[in-house]
């Protein structure tokens, strides 16, 4: 590792429950830990213990003084694990941490053990290039609640929406925008320039990925190029759900993702 990456994970908020075997946890764009893994972390932290770091300018993490670096995050993530007693682990990516896992699991072979990669891209689609590029102009011009009105509108299917009201939309929005973190652009600059096509025939972790079908900031056939490129992925699609699994969805993918984790057999705590 080098210095810059040492001083990188040194430097992360690291969100950590649980005992036992290790699950890292890589965050999507504009979130954090509990925003993504939220509805399953006391689950999951029931037998594994959960390591989440968060990207510069989320959580507590002080916001990045220059553009992040691919390389540098996933091996800050990684060395967040190992900092705290875990030699291996499984990764759960969830949309911009697709990427971040699979560029680790390339780097630290002997370390990821499995890969669960949701809502997730190998190089940004036209949709997800779009919005980046949408939210970064209205960011720089201060725009910060049209910035939270589309990652909301993006994020929901169309199914969720249609169950809202005009008052609940404009409620929803507000709380985005209050939860939006400091690195968000960032993150979706990151978004814009990540591309681990190149990684996936590198992968040899077993990996399971998930693609939401109702997904409209990333577009499910890029969860299924995730799949098609790693040999061995298992794809599962969850027909419907939105880029934020609800509740319902997020506990068909908890209980698939427990029966993956059990398959790989034990892993080193």
């Amino acid at each position: 590792m080098s210095a810059e990456q040492a001083v990188l994970e040194r430097n992360l908020d690291v969100y950590v429950q649980g005992s036992g075997p290790a699950l890292l946890l890589a965050h999507g764009a504009g979130g954090g830990i509990e925003g993504n893994f939220g509805l399953v972390l006391d689950d999951l932290a029931r037998d594994h213990t959960l390591i989440g770091p968060h990207y510069p300018g989320a959580g507590g993490t002080p916001v990045a003084t220059e553009p992040l670096d691919p390389d540098e995050l996933a091996d800050a993530l990684v060395a967040s694990a190992v900092a705290r007693g875990h030699e291996t682990f499984v990764i759960l990516g969830e949309s911009l941490g697709t990427a971040i896992a699979v560029r680790a699991a390339t780097r630290h072979p002997e370390r990821v053990t499995g890969l669960v990669l949701t809502a997730g891209f190998p190089v940004a689609d036209p949709v997800l290039a779009h919005a980046s590029q949408l939210i970064a102009l209205l960011g720089k011009a201060g725009e910060w609640e049209e910035v939270a009105r589309l990652a909301f509108l993006a994020c929901l299917s169309e199914s969720q929406l249609n169950g809202l009201s005009p008052t609940e939309v404009e409620e929803a929005v507000a709380q985005v925008k209050a939860s939006m973190p400091p690195g968000m652009l960032d993150h979706f600059d990151l978004v814009s320039r990540v591309d681990v096509r190149g990684d996936l025939t590198g992968v040899t972790a077993p990996a399971l990925v998930f693609a939401p079908t109702g997904d409209r900031l990333v577009l499910p056939e890029s969860s299924r190029r995730l799949a098609a490129g790693i040999q061995g992925a298992t794809l599962i699609e969850l027909p419907g759900a939105g880029h934020i699994l609800d509740a319902d969805n997020r506990a068909l993918w908890l209980g698939h993702v427990r029966r993956f984790v059990a398959s790989l057999g034990p892993i080193s705590a």
